[in-house]
């Protein structure tokens, strides 16, 4: 049946009836089947919306207004909220957020994947949903964004969170409530120090000026932090007396590390790094497994989530202490540290050779002898371990983008009994799990949250070699 022509332009206010959640946090509606995706919407909600994108097929539309609420729509506790584009859903009830997951997870499969009989269990919930990150990243700019409702003086510059779209403009956060409360005052420290010391702001623009991140990490299982200032120059007398002031005014403050980038790319991490107090790193725990964490090493931000996930993946990967597993995209070694005592030796493929050093260090530090990390692309690896290795299980935790399709030609070449993928992109999951499909079942699909009050969502498959 074709779609009823409908005339709609860039600027229009429609009012939307919101039929179910998608992908990317958008509420969807229709107008004669005509698909008008919705950001912050809620499933039910009758709404005014502003188009602000018209393709052939479907337009990007906002909420200017709630006519009717859901019930699942309840007050966002953050005043930024809405501005700041950290959180998507903090205006949905979190069990309804569970079941969005849940749902985005399973039109993935059926559409995408071909999966119309897979088992997909409920959503596994984040112990905690507010104060859950591990890590925030904040922004200088000389071009601080003041919220429509403040009433405030326009700051003389931003120590905050970027507005959705815009490289330069930068929301002046005061409060984030997806770190914990000592990160704040953190905050607000080093954005006095920064107004005391009128050191210029870098300009990402000009590329002139100082100041340019802060990047706060924390462990709330040995209750330590890690402060990393992120600036164009090394200069000592601007950052050592902060330091002083940031370790005398909080309680907890491991390591304060100085990290200088030159790079015109508005990325968080130095050319080089300076430890201005310390010893460079703190230490985490996943399970009872310890994991030491540097400035720009990668640790999963929710860790108690981080648990809910790896704990999946034992589960699904059965393993009685005699298997040889291989584990893809092994990155710092987190998950093949977590099974460690469940197999009888597990290998790591790792392109990053950081990510490897990391690993080691983090095998070293928990006493782990049984796992081996090699760094090298996984296509090319993949080739070599072929004629080397017959692991009894495979475990792919991918990037977002998904796996390449050397490497899952790889994997079916290996042909291991089982292959357990996670993933954070349940459509690009579905995709290679479609192309695995001729030599794998999928057995059961677990969505996982990590990161309550987005869309993101963690998802583990079980999948078994078919019998031939």
């Amino acid at each position: 049946m074709k779609k009823m022509s409908i005339s709609i332009k860039k600027g229009d206010i429609l009012e939307l009836r919101i039929e179910k959640m998608a992908a990317g946090g958008f509420g969807v509606a229709r107008l004669n089947r005509y698909v008008i995706f919705v950001k912050g919407a809620a499933e039910g909600d009758v709404v005014k919306a502003r188009v602000y994108k018209k393709k052939k097929d479907y337009s990007e539309a906002k909420v200017v207004e709630v006519i009717e609420p859901s019930e699942h729509r309840i007050e966002p506790e953050c005043k930024y909220y809405g501005y700041c584009g950290g959180c998507q859903w903090q205006h949905i009830r979190y069990d309804a957020q569970l079941r969005y997951k849940k749902e985005i997870v399973k039109e993935a499969m059926h559409k995408i994947g071909g999966l119309r009989d897979v088992k997909i269990l409920d959503t596994i919930p984040s112990e905690e949903i507010f104060e859950y990150r591990n890590k925030m990243e904040f922004t200088f700019s000389k071009k601080p964004w003041i919220l429509p409702s403040s009433e405030e003086e326009k700051p003389p510059f931003a120590l905050g969170l970027h507005i959705p779209g815009s490289f330069d403009r930068v929301i002046d956060i005061k409060r984030c409530l997806l770190q914990p409360g000592k990160g704040n005052m953190i905050l607000d420290i080093v954005r006095q120090y920064v107004k005391k010391t009128a050191t210029p702001i870098y300009d990402i623009k000009t590329h002139e000026g100082f100041w340019r991140f802060l990047t706060l990490r924390n462990s709330k299982a040995f209750g330590e932090w890690m402060v990393n200032i992120i600036t164009s120059e090394d200069e000592p007398p601007i950052i050592e007396p902060l330091s002083k002031e940031l370790c005398k005014k909080v309680d907890g403050i491991r390591t304060v590390v100085n990290n200088i980038s030159k790079k015109k790319a508005a990325v968080a991490i130095g050319d080089r790094e300076v430890v201005v107090y310390g010893d460079g790193f703190i230490e985490d725990k996943i399970g009872d497994f310890r994991f030491r964490i540097s400035a720009n090493s990668f640790f999963q931000t929710n860790p108690k989530g981080a648990e809910n996930l790896y704990a999946k993946v034992r589960e699904y990967a059965e393993l009685s202490g005699k298997e040889e597993v291989l584990d893809l995209y092994s990155g710092t070694g987190t998950i093949p540290i977590f099974l460690s005592r469940d197999a009888k030796r597990i290998i790591g493929i790792e392109i990053s050779q950081d990510a490897v050093k990391d690993a080691r260090k983090n095998c070293s530090l928990n006493g782990i002898d049984n796992c081996l990390f090699i760094i090298g692309d996984i296509r090319e690896m993949l080739s070599k371990a072929i004629s080397e290795i017959r692991p009894d299980v495979i475990i792919a935790d991918p990037p977002r983008p998904g796996m390449h399709k050397d490497v899952i030609k790889g994997i079916i070449e290996l042909g291991a009994k089982k292959l357990i993928y996670v993933s954070c992109n349940p459509a690009t999951m579905a995709r290679d799990i479609a192309m695995l499909s001729n030599m794998y079942e999928t057995k059961e699909i677990q969505p996982v949250d990590m990161f309550p009050h987005t869309h993101h969502i963690e998802v583990v498959a079980k999948m078994v070699k078919k019998e031939r």
